[in-house]
C-alpha cells in the first residue's frame, strides 16, 4: 500500500469516536512477513508511512532499531518481528512504519505491510489465554476474520513497557479513613494491572479486580446481588470503580453504561483509566457517564484522580 493509500486508509480515524459505547472497535490489520495476521486498535494509530532513515543508537533492547526525527520530535523505532520474536519472518520486515501514540508517548513500529481496517464487535474479541500458545505476553486479544483467519491484537502497552521500561512508582501519601476502602478495577493489560495494584497499595487501599469488561460486569452484578440480599449499601463495600477503555468481550464504555444504568451503583463513582488520552476519547467517556478520566502509566495522576473520591 502506497503513502496515498495509507493516508486514505487513516484520514477518517477522528470521526470513528462514535464507535465508543457501541461495543465495537476498528483494527488496523498488518503483516510481519509470515502467514500470521496482526492488528492494532485504530485509535492508537497516528499515521502510516514508508520507513524513513533510522539513526542507530547504542544500548537499545533487542528489536529497538534506533530513533527517527518526526516533525521535530525524536521517537524510538521498534522492529516488531524481532521484538516479539515472530517465527519465519523474513529479514526485510520493516518496509512500512506505523506511528502509534498512546500513554502520552509516540513510537514507530516497523512492519512488513499494512492491509486494511476492519470493524469488529468487542464480544468477538477474546482474551488470548485459551487460544494462543506462544507470544501471549505481547498479545492482548484474538479475533477471527470472515475467512477464518485469526488476528492477534498487539498488547502495545506491554511492548512499550518492555522497550522503554516501566515508570517507577513514587512514594504516595496514604489515604486516611476510619473504614476499609476498596476499589474495584477492570483492565486486560497485565502491565497496567501491576501499576494499579502498586498505586493502590501505596495509598493503603484494598482492591478487587477483573481482567476484562464482561468479567468485571459479571463480578459487579454478583456483588450488587449479594448486597441487595443482605440489605446493605454496595457503596459500603466498593468505594470506586476504575475501568479501562479497551477490553476484550466488553469495552469500558459499555461497562460504564451498564453501571450507570443500574441504580444499585448510583453512589459509586466510575473513573476511566486509559492509554487513549485524546480529547475525543475523554469526550466519549463523559458521554457514557464516567466521573473522571485519567491517562495510563502516570501513577501520580492516577493517585491524585482517585484521592478525592476515596477521601469522602
Amino acid at each position: 500500500m502506497d503513502s496515498k493509500g495509507n493516508q486514505k486508509l487513516l484520514d477518517t480515524i477522528d470521526a470513528r469516536t462514535k464507535l465508543a459505547g457501541s461495543n465495537k472497535m476498528e483494527i488496523l490489520l498488518f503483516s510481519l512477513g509470515n502467514n500470521e495476521v496482526f492488528g492494532i486498535n485504530v485509535f492508537k494509530v497516528r499515521e502510516v508511512s514508508q520507513t524513513p532513515q533510522i539513526t542507530k543508537t547504542p544500548y537499545m533492547p533487542v528489536g529497538v532499531e534506533g530513533v527517527i526525527s518526526l516533525r521535530g520530535n525524536i521517537i524510538p523505532v521498534i522492529a516488531l518481528a524481532k521484538f516479539i520474536e515472530v517465527e519465519d519472518a523474513p529479514e526485510d520486515t520493516g518496509q512500512t512504519m506505523i506511528v502509534t501514540e498512546y500513554s502520552r508517548r509516540t513510537q514507530g513500529f516497523l512492519v512488513h505491510s499494512v492491509d486494511r481496517i476492519i470493524r469488529v464487535d468487542w464480544d468477538k474479541v477474546k482474551p488470548p489465554e485459551s487460544m494462543l500458545a506462544g507470544n501471549d505476553s505481547m498479545i492482548t486479544a484474538i479475533t477471527e476474520l470472515p475467512d477464518g483467519k485469526l488476528v492477534s491484537i498487539l498488547d502495545v502497552e506491554q511492548i512499550l513497557a518492555n522497550a522503554i521500561g516501566e515508570a517507577p512508582i513514587p512514594e504516595l501519601v496514604p489515604i486516611e479513613s476510619k473504614t476499609e476502602i476498596v476499589v474495584f478495577f477492570v483492565d486486560d493489560s497485565a502491565v497496567a494491572r501491576k501499576e494499579i495494584v502498586m498505586v493502590l497499595d501505596k495509598l493503603g487501599v484494598k482492591h478487587q479486580l477483573a481482567n476484562n469488561g464482561l468479567e468485571g460486569w459479571e463480578k459487579l452484578q454478583g456483588l450488587a446481588n449479594r448486597a441487595q440480599q443482605d440489605g446493605f449499601d454496595l457503596h459500603d463495600q466498593i468505594k470506586l470503580i476504575l475501568v479501562d477503555a479497551e477490553m476484550p468481550e466488553m469495552d469500558g464504555y459499555v461497562l460504564t453504561k451498564n453501571i450507570k444504568s443500574d441504580r444499585r451503583f448510583s453512589n459509586i463513582p466510575v473513573v476511566m483509566h486509559s492509554s487513549l488520552s485524546s480529547e475525543a476519547n475523554k469526550a466519549m467517556g463523559k458521554a457514557v457517564g464516567v466521573d473522571a478520566y485519567v491517562g495510563k502509566f502516570d501513577p501520580i495522576a492516577l493517585s491524585e484522580t482517585l484521592r478525592p473520591y476515596l477521601s469522602r
